[in-house]
């Protein structure tokens, strides 16, 4: 009874067996020393004086390796203070305050009273020389001079000024001179404009220029003063030879 008891049962019976492989299988994957830490993390084990102390040895030197770090790092930090140190006291020596020194203090006498000269009566003859000097007559002097100077180099300035030959507008302008139809003679057409004499008209090069079924239009330059010939005297000048001349036109102005 006891017997079929147990194997209906869920006992286990083989549970040595799976941690002993276990056991084996986390030494080889970490190493004896992590086989025994997982040796004494079960419930029941005891802890090993030999993984404790290989413990607190890698400890030890890692913790004097940082150790060593940081004396390195200090030292460098107090050889940069050093140097910074050196040269601020450089600075300070070479600077124009730390070389300036106490002003040097002179040694002044007492004052003493000085009496003023004695008067000397004044003669008659010196009473009257001072009567005779006059305080302001000299500005007025030196006021007409100044005066007289001004006009002579105004006039000096209108004398060049006038001298000086004024500037003349001029303009160059080119005219289309039309006749009525081609039966027109363009060289009496030209001469009739050539025979034109005004007061500041100077007359240029001409050319026949073709319009179309055979008329010609003349083109002539010529160059003006402004203030003496214009466009619209021009233009009328040129239209009273009616038996030739159809319209005049400006087919360019320009400034000279």
């Amino acid at each position: 009874m006891a017997t079929n008891f147990l194997v209906h049962e869920k006992i286990w019976f083989d549970k040595f067996k799976y941690d002993d492989a276990e056991r084996r299988f986390y030494e080889q994957m970490n190493g004896p020393v992590a086989g025994v830490s997982r040796q004494s993390s079960g419930p029941g084990a005891s802890s090993s004086p030999g993984g404790d102390h290989g413990e607190l040895l890698v400890r030890i030197a890692s913790l004097e390796m940082e150790n060593q770090s940081l004396r390195g790092v200090v030292q460098e930090l107090q050889q940069a203070v050093s140097k910074l140190e050196a040269r601020l006291n450089v600075l300070e020596r070479s600077s124009p305050g730390h070389r300036a020194t106490a002003p040097q203090t002179q040694h002044v006498s007492p004052m003493r009273q000085v009496e003023p000269p004695a008067k000397k009566p004044a003669t008659p003859a010196e009473d009257d020389e001072d009567d005779d000097i006059d305080l302001f007559g000299s500005d007025n002097e030196e006021d007409q001079e100044a005066a007289q100077l001004r006009e002579e180099r105004l006039r000096q300035y209108a004398e060049r000024k006038a001298k000086k030959p004024a500037l003349v507008a001029k303009s160059s302008i080119l005219l289309d001179v039309k006749p009525w139809d081609d039966e027109t003679d363009m060289a009496q057409l030209e001469s009739c404009v050539r025979s034109i004499q005004l007061d500041g008209l100077v007359w240029g090069a001409s050319k026949l220029v073709p319009v179309g079924y055979g008329i010609r239009k003349l083109q002539i330059q010529c160059v003006v003063e402004d203030d003496k010939v214009g466009t619209d005297l021009l233009e009328e000048e040129i239209t009273k030879f009616e038996e030739h001349v159809q319209s005049v036109d400006i087919a360019a102005f320009n400034k000279i």
